[in-house]
């Protein structure tokens, strides 16, 4: 299984990155990777017109889209387009940041989940 993480370099530049999580046979139920550890969960609806210039993530999170689309933009001006069923993890808590903003006037729903920093994917 593989997503997008955005992360900032020791400099303060954000870049795009791509994680593969191991999944492993559980039988009848499909394939499971293993337990990772997760913090709080946050529910958010963005309106249509969002645009969020340069911030940093306010803590490790996963970013899961369950409606809408977005496209986030990190330091070297390379943006990326996610929408329902996509996962990032944004890692970039110090620095640039990234910008983060709406497509097609779509209305996103997402659920971020908190990740502690020893959790490594």
């Amino acid at each position: 299984m593989q997503f997008t993480r955005i992360f900032n370099d020791d400099q303060g530049k954000s870049h795009f990155g791509d994680l593969t999580i191991d999944v492993r046979d559980g039988g009848p139920i499909g394939f499971l990777s293993e337990r990772f550890p997760a913090g709080e969960m946050i529910f958010r609806e963005t309106p249509s017109d969002y645009d969020f210039k340069w911030h940093p993530a306010p803590q490790r999170q996963l970013l899961f889209i369950i409606k809408g689309r977005c496209e986030f933009k990190v330091s070297s001006g390379e943006t990326r387009q996610f929408g329902a069923g996509d996962v990032v993890l944004l890692e970039d808590t110090e620095g640039e940041g990234h910008c983060s903003k709406a497509l097609f006037n779509e209305v996103r729903h997402s659920i971020f989940v908190t990740v502690p920093e020893y959790v490594t994917f």
